[in-house]
């Protein structure tokens, strides 16, 4: 059964942290953090909807421009979410340009901010390229569950770390995974069509089995016939990303809710433990500690990212202590 997104990191794991989520069955994709941005291609941003970004430190949100630049002139807006303070920083990046050549007869883009701030929710405001990206203030969203995007095939959850500012760590969700097995609708003497798609909502809502299901304007099907012959079900899997964390007991406690169960998990691993007293200063993990609190999580897979540039010949001894932490719990960590 074939997940419904394909993720990978944007840059090497000595670069700039992001990752690129591409869903397999659609001209989408999603942003976990806007740094470097380089290595996509002007086709894979265009497909970009929703970008998440931890904090606004340069190398998680210097990727701004580019993103923005491939989207101007597309009719689908972008919407971004960040930490307590977001939308202002958003308005100042877009007042640094000068936007005379935009008007009414511009392609009508817009770009929406939202924030989640301490009372898990903040700010959320609109700028149109018709308006020269002139703020405009719009109904704050309710973050307090911690989900910033909630649609039938997934959510995009949140918790808010300490990294002496706050920085959202992000996990997706895929929801109940219906696939179509198509030799059971040809036994079934049903076509591969459009009305599928109100199967898949009516079992991911739990219809009984009962229910009908129209195929077309003359034929309806019983959802457990279908359910018996043509539709397979699986969880979804989980992606969680966290990155400028420091280790202290709220921070890892969060990190572990968030990321209980990953099928993956990426986390930085900026340190090696024997600096350990840096990482601290710093607000930053350890491969050690990332590596124990991918055990903690029980997460399948442990990704390792966002190397500090000290360890450029000593890559292999950041990947190994990482490993080892993890690897009590039989975890497996990937390159």
């Amino acid at each position: 059964m074939t997940w419904l997104v394909q993720c990978r990191r944007i840059n090497d794991p000595f670069s700039d942290p992001g990752i690129f989520i591409d869903f397999r069955f659609g001209r989408r994709a999603l942003l976990f953090d806007l740094g470097d941005l380089t290595p996509l291609s002007g086709r894979e941003l265009l497909r970009v909807t929703h970008a998440f970004v931890s904090h606004t430190h340069m190398d998680h949100f210097g990727g701004f421009d580019r993103l923005l630049r491939a989207c101007l002139h597309r009719a689908a807006p972008l919407h971004l979410v960040g930490p307590a303070g977001f939308v202002d920083q958003v308005e100042s990046r877009l007042r640094s340009y000068t936007w005379n050549l935009l008007g009414t007869d511009s392609c009508d883009f817009v770009l929406t901010a939202c924030e989640l701030g301490g009372n898990a929710g903040g700010a959320h405001s609109e700028f149109r390229a018709r308006e020269a990206f002139r703020r405009c203030a719009r109904p704050a969203v309710d973050f307090s569950a911690g989900i910033l995007l909630d649609e039938q095939d997934f959510r995009i959850e949140s918790v808010v770390l300490d990294h002496g500012t706050p920085c959202l760590a992000f996990a997706l969700q895929e929801k109940l995974r219906v696939n179509i097995w198509k030799e059971g609708l040809d036994a079934l003497g049903l076509p591969v069509g459009a009305w599928l798609n109100e199967a898949k909502r009516a079992v991911r809502r739990g219809a009984a089995d009962a229910e009908l299901i129209a195929v077309d304007g003359q034929r309806s099907v019983p959802l457990g016939l279908l359910r018996q012959h043509a539709l397979r079900t699986a969880p979804g899997q989980r992606i969680a990303y966290v990155v400028d964390a420091a280790h202290e007991p709220a921070n890892v406690a969060r990190i572990v809710g968030l990321a209980r169960g990953a099928d993956q998990l990426f986390i930085e691993t900026t340190f090696l433990q024997e600096d350990a007293a840096l990482a601290a200063e710093r607000r930053h993990l350890t491969a050690m500690q990332a590596g124990a609190i991918a055990r903690m999580a029980a997460a399948a897979q442990l990704i390792p990212m966002h190397f500090s540039g000290r360890y450029l010949e000593r890559e292999d001894e950041l990947r190994r202590e990482a490993q080892a932490a993890f690897q009590a719990a039989g975890g497996c960590a990937s390159s």
